[in-house]
């Protein structure tokens, strides 16, 4: 009990005087190892775990998406998406807006990001939608939302470190990462569609003509085809998701070399170290968070923790909802990444004792990140569209608050209906 107290407390002491979550697994780690009497390791230990966590093929998957998407992301996809997305709904009232969630949902294909999402396609959208006659805090709470679709509609890096932690199938958890996205896509147009009819949304008259939907379809293609690539040799059976992520980082290059040419050689310098710090971050977190596991498991606190919970006599779907709680309270101050890494390979023993599904729990944890990202008072996606939005966080919460609500109860169909994350695997 006391190597437990130390371990946490001297990780929230860390992360309260703002030491980055990667080095404050790390301080902990050592803190634990050098004044708790129940240890007779030296530090050397923590060094040998830190590289261990990294010795795995699909950890290799996260740099790969992360240049994947950058590389499409400078390439000027984020138009031809929006203009696609328009020619298929944008002649409805409150089409615009739809087209907006749309354009989030094929962004996200793209990126496996959030934030990213959010600022891509606000920046396009947004200032045209206001022009037209949009309210800004409606404009700005869906943009909000409809960017959480980026970790859950495959390729999702959160779900390649889930799968890496737990063992899980990174394919399977893309499959129901697809079906959970899609439900939610529908979910926010039928909101959209109901608040564009009640509060009166502007609706676009003039009609795109067959030949300008097909010359947005033809456009869009290249960028299509990118999550098309990842998922079809994965699915296939032909590809390893890493095998998958390295084909498409060179089918993003050709993209934006070749056929849009919107990158240049030039480009391609700050782009790599772009992604190379993005995935350094992810990867050092990671790294630290395995030496902070096997501490915890070392020690007999996950195995003492395993047995208190099961005392309990939580039946499972108690247990998940007591899991997506207390994801969602670290959600809302942790970023999506670190709280996986942190929580995941505390509870997953424990889920896996009481017989739930691998896939139905990564959905949980997913989830449970994602709506963090919309949560102050870290939010990450309403900070992102404060910056491209320029309006205050109240007018933005406000604004996204029915969308949110939507996006909640889909959360809540994941947590209490373990089929409901694992429909497209049965």
């Amino acid at each position: 009990m006391g190597t437990a107290l130390l371990l946490f407390c001297s990780m929230a002491l860390f992360l309260i005087i703002g030491v980055p979550i990667a080095f404050a697994l790390g301080a902990s780690v050592w803190t634990t190892i050098v004044f708790s009497p129940d240890f007779t390791v030296t530090t050397g230990i923590i060094a040998q775990r830190i590289f261990g966590g990294l010795e795995s093929t699909s950890i290799m998957a996260i740099p790969f998406f992360i240049l994947a998407g950058n590389l499409m992301t400078k390439g000027g996809i984020s138009r031809r998406l929006v203009d696609f997305a328009n020619s298929i709904v944008g002649g409805v009232r409150g089409g615009m807006a739809m087209a907006l969630v749309l354009a989030c949902a094929f962004f996200a294909a793209l990126s496996g990001s959030a934030p990213a999402t959010v600022i891509a396609i606000g920046s396009m959208l947004y200032p045209e939608m206001v022009k037209m006659g949009y309210p800004k805090d409606r404009t700005a709470g869906l943009l909000v939302v409809s960017g959480g679709l980026g970790p859950i509609i495959p390729p999702s890096i959160i779900m390649v470190v889930y799968g890496t932690i737990t063992g899980a199938s990174i394919g399977d958890m893309f499959s129901s990462g697809m079906f959970v996205g899609f439900v939610i896509m529908v979910v926010l147009m039928t909101v959209v569609l109901y608040l564009a009819h009640k509060e009166n949304w502007p609706k676009t008259t003039q009609k795109m003509t067959a030949k300008e939907f097909s010359h947005s379809f033809i456009s869009a293609v290249p960028a299509i085809l990118l999550p098309v690539i990842i998922l079809g040799g994965i699915y296939s059976g032909l590809l390893t998701p890493t095998e998958s992520a390295a084909v498409a980082v060179v089918w993003a290059l050709v993209v934006g070399l070749f056929i849009y040419r919107e990158v240049t050689i030039k480009d391609l310098v700050p782009i790599l170290l772009e992604s190379a710090k993005g995935s350094a971050m992810i990867l050092f977190i990671i790294a630290t968070s395995t030496a902070f596991s096997w501490i915890f498991a070392y020690s007999g606190i996950s195995g003492e923790l395993v047995h208190f919970i099961q005392a309990m006599n939580l039946s499972p779907t108690l247990f998940c909802v007591v899991v997506a709680v207390v994801l969602l309270i670290f959600g809302t101050f942790l970023e999506g990444i670190a709280t996986c890494v942190l929580m995941v390979p505390i509870l997953w023993p424990i889920a896996a004792s009481l017989g739930i599904d691998v896939i139905h729990f990564g959905m949980i944890v997913c989830l449970s990140n994602v709506i963090g990202t919309m949560t102050p008072p870290v939010a990450v996606n309403i900070f992102s569209a404060a910056s491209v939005t320029k309006l205050k966080m109240g007018e933005i919460v406000k604004g996204q608050t029915p969308f949110f609500i939507g996006y909640v109860v889909v959360f809540l169909l994941v947590v209490l209906i373990p089929t409901f994350s694992t429909f497209f695997l049965s």
